[in-house]
């Protein structure tokens, strides 16, 4: 694919350096708020992945060995260079993804939290010790570095997931090799900069731009020793399967339907506000966005009226200007898919009550924006429910009692998150406990956990046992292992029976 002349090129980091060095193929990184290509990104090969392995080889030694102490002051370096890049990094993610800067700045923080948890590695890597578990044995666990981890990140948090991987699997003397979306991968060589600037030591960190070819070169490297995922739930599958096949550990989190439950007994302004909040913010392009909101009994029509007034305030343009509420959608093949979701869900028979389609932007007549869209009446057989469209389009679906809500999220494949806005101490407690998914919000619309708890769903929406980030993070970038130790001043002699405690 060629892309126009005069635009930038974005290359890979190699060993500590930047390099697009007989790149044969390149894809093009859209400006989704003016329609236009911006630059062109390098799409790396085998050749390319196979350096970026080769580079972490020669470095895992030195970093995997470098003290607790050190480790953690590379890390508190990086932390506080992310802090004085928070707006640089910002304004990069809007300008490739399209949210608004002020969303962009919500990534980075949020990145932050991640960076702060992992700067406490010396605690967080300590093993246990048991004293005289038979006669003069000792015996203690420790955990050790896994070797070279990979993630494969998307597009929709170009800064903050990779962050997520990155922070623990260095943090644990991991080296690490980033394959970020093609769609936004400036804020990867930002990354790969501070960290340099850090004291993290040449090639213990790369950068490997590209699409499925790198993708693949890193799920089959004989070197790869663990790989992370977040993206959709068929490629999510293929990355587990393949992954698993070349016997590496693998954490790949999938697609989401994420619910919003709403009770009759709840405070309906507050969850109005809520469910525009988390099924607009970032024009839907969340994997815990509330796309699908169950209203209870008689909840429905007093909520979908103030929806409705909130969706007719909100302003939709370029995600430079931070008066705006909502930017475009990424390129113009999502704004595509998401038109035709939109078109499918009004021939099936909801009911349309906001129409994105129509929305003009003046300015930026070219750019990739769809509207607010909002669907009532949906039931479980429309493709509108049936589908992740990763869009803004935000659906409600009734029920009777919060039995009926529970079963309908409960029989979705997907098991991200659900939320519900009640005032029921009772009500709530019985969501929490029984609804099937990985992670659940009490009138909070998006539970993303904070840094020092763990990200990820259940069912379709994680292959895997262990999630991202937090201490489940720090399990999955170690390996346990236990040592029986005796110390003795003379020869015990020969005993070919089984160790036992006495």
């Amino acid at each position: 694919m060629k892309a126009p002349p005069l635009v930038r090129t974005i290359g890979h980091f190699l060993g500590g350096k930047i390099a697009d060095d007989g790149t044969a193929r390149f894809g093009d990184v859209y400006d989704p708020a003016r329609g236009r290509v911006q630059a062109r990104v390098a799409f790396a090969d085998e050749a390319v992945v196979d350096s970026a392995v080769r580079a972490a080889e020669e470095a895992f030694p030195k970093w995997s060995r470098t003290t607790l102490g050190r480790r953690a002051e590379v890390l508190f370096a990086f932390r506080e260079r992310v802090r004085t890049h928070a707006a640089e990094f910002a304004r990069i993610v809007s300008s490739e993804h399209g949210k608004i800067v002020t969303d962009a700045q919500g990534e980075v923080a949020r990145a932050l939290e991640v960076i702060d948890f992992a700067c406490g590695l010396p605690h967080l890597l300590k093993g246990e010790l048991s004293e005289s578990v038979s006669g003069n044995v000792d015996t203690y666990s420790m955990r050790q570095p896994v070797g070279i981890c990979a993630g494969i990140t998307p597009f929709n948090f170009p800064m903050m997931v990779p962050i997520w991987m990155l922070a623990p699997a260095l943090a644990c003397g991991n080296c690490f090799i980033l394959k970020p979306s093609e769609r936004d991968p400036s804020t990867s060589l930002l990354v790969a900069k501070l960290l340099q600037e850090s004291g993290l030591p040449d090639g213990a960190f790369g950068v490997v731009q590209g699409d499925k070819v790198a993708v693949d070169a890193l799920l089959t490297h004989p070197r790869v020793n663990a790989i992370s995922f977040v993206g959709s739930t068929p490629i999510a599958r293929y990355i587990y399967r393949t992954a698993a096949e070349h016997g590496k550990r693998v954490q790949a989190l999938g697609g989401a339907k994420n619910h919003m439950v709403v009770m009759p007994d709840a405070d309906l302004d507050a969850a109005a506000d809520a469910l525009v909040s988390s099924g607009y913010g970032s024009a839907g392009q969340r994997c815990m966005a509330i796309s699908a909101c169950i209203s209870v009994g008689d909840a429905a029509e007093p909520l979908m009226r103030r929806v409705v007034d909130r969706i007719g305030k909100l302003r939709v343009g370029c995600g430079e200007d931070a008066n705006n509420d909502m930017g475009p959608v990424v390129t113009p093949a999502a704004r595509n898919r998401i038109l035709g979701y939109i078109e499918n869900g009004a021939k099936e028979g909801a009911t349309l009550l906001c129409d994105g389609r129509t929305v003009r932007v003046a300015g930026f007549e070219d750019g990739f924006f769809i509207g607010p869209t909002l669907f009532d009446h949906v039931t479980p057989q429309m493709s509108i429910y049936r589908d992740e469209i990763f869009g803004p389009v935000l659906i409600n679906m009734r029920s009777k009692t919060l039995e009926d809500a529970i079963a309908t999220i409960d029989v979705n494949p997907w098991g991200n998150g659900a939320a519900i806005f009640t005032r029921s101490g009772a009500a709530a407690r019985k969501f929490q406990t029984e609804v099937q998914v990985g992670m659940v919000g009490v009138n909070v619309p998006i539970p993303v956990p904070v840094g020092y708890y763990s990200f990820g769903g259940w069912k379709a929406s994680l292959f895997g046992d262990l999630h991202l980030y937090g201490p489940a993070g720090f399990r999955f970038y170690t390996r346990g292992k236990v040592v029986t130790s005796r110390w003795h001043d003379s020869n015990a002699g020969m005993n070919l029976g089984f160790p036992t405690h006495r």
